[in-house]
């Protein structure tokens, strides 16, 4: 039987997608005393706000960190630019905070600069990192590995959801959560199953697409982001991540028949909401593919697994749309192990 030629090639993207599973399961079973300890000493010396530190699709993965901490653990956190203190050598006061940098290389030197500057201020300095030997590991206080081994593709996969897991431990054992422990525990057969989903029916719309809305709110709109990432850099689709709020602020007049929407969603106190939205954009003829929870007239509605914990929703959606961005690109005549102008590390100022 003669190959499909029109079927998607493997990649080492996609190859590296698929190791996910695995991956969050190696780290969930070596990292839990860390995550133990960790919150043992949150909870006895609460940090007074959170910062993170991070830069593409580990800044996206912090976004959803952002989330957990200020939902879950009510910790105010905020994002500082890197450049304060590499470019504009400013000093933010940041004593007794608890620090978060997300890298996979962890050789960013704006990073480091960053995470040196809150070490020497007194915070509580924690690398979420692939490479353990890296300067940002030596950096910081405290290192929770992300375990995702090499990753060749220059679109970052395992190790973003492996980034995503680490969060979602650290927070699950700081706040002692059984509902979401259990939840942890599943994690892995999760994203195996959503791995295998098949999301190809939104394949005729994206590959045509030049311009994109990619919708999220609450904890799933880091997931926007990085899908739109994705797109950006592996498809040459202009994409760009929304908050399902912000949308209805005067973005969604650009939205038509040649600038669809993706909704991302779980099901929690947003969903309300986004289904809203979903009746508006499809109410205006505007081309709209659902992923999630969210119900409405939908151009295409994409197959995802119900009844999950909403803190891990989004990492199945993730997973479930690695493939498809894989075959987005192939079928736009694009490598998506080969991005033009990009490389796997990049070191930033």
């Amino acid at each position: 039987m003669m190959p499909d030629k029109n079927q998607p090639k493997s990649t080492a993207m996609l190859r590296e997608a698929r190791e996910a599973p695995e991956v969050v399961s190696r780290l969930l079973a070596i990292n839990a005393d860390l995550c133990r300890d960790l919150g043992a000493r949150l909870r006895a010396d609460p940090p007074p706000f959170a910062v993170t530190c991070a830069r593409g699709s580990s800044d996206n993965a912090a976004t959803f960190a952002k989330y957990l901490l200020e939902i879950h653990s009510g910790l105010v956190t905020a994002s500082v630019g890197p450049s304060v203190t590499s470019v504009y050598e400013a000093r933010p006061r940041m004593r007794d905070a608890l620090f978060l940098a997300v890298s996979q290389s962890g050789r960013s030197p704006d990073i480091l600069n960053l995470a040196q500057a809150g070490r020497d201020d007194g915070a509580l300095t924690v690398a979420l990192v692939n490479d353990t030997s890296s300067p940002l590991a030596e950096t910081c206080e405290i290192v929770l590995p992300l375990h995702a081994g090499p990753e060749k593709s220059v679109a970052a996969t395992k190790s973003f959801i492996a980034a995503l897991a680490a969060s979602l431990q650290l927070v699950a054992h700081w706040s002692e959560d059984r509902e979401l422990l259990a939840a942890l525990d599943s994690l892995p057969d999760v994203l195996e199953k959503s791995a295998a989903l098949d999301w190809s029916a939104a394949l005729p719309l994206l590959k045509d697409s030049n311009n994109l809305f990619v919708v999220g709110r609450g904890v799933g709109f880091a997931m926007a982001q990085e899908t739109a990432l994705k797109l950006k850099e592996t498809s040459g689709i202009h994409a760009e991540a929304m908050s399902a709020a912000e949308l209805m602020h005067g973005p969604w007049t650009l939205a038509g028949a040649h600038f669809p929407v993706l909704v991302l969603s779980q099901r929690d106190e947003t969903l309300s909401g986004v289904n809203d939205l979903v009746s508006k954009l499809s109410s205006q003829n505007v081309p709209v593919i659902v992923a999630g929870a969210a119900e409405g007239p939908a151009t295409v509605t994409l197959p995802w697994l119900d009844g999950l914990h909403p803190f891990v929703a989004p990492l199945a959606l993730i997973q479930s749309f690695y493939p498809l961005v894989n075959a987005v690109a192939q079928a736009r005549g694009r490598d998506p192990d080969n991005p033009p102008r990009l490389r796997k590390v990049t070191e930033t100022m």
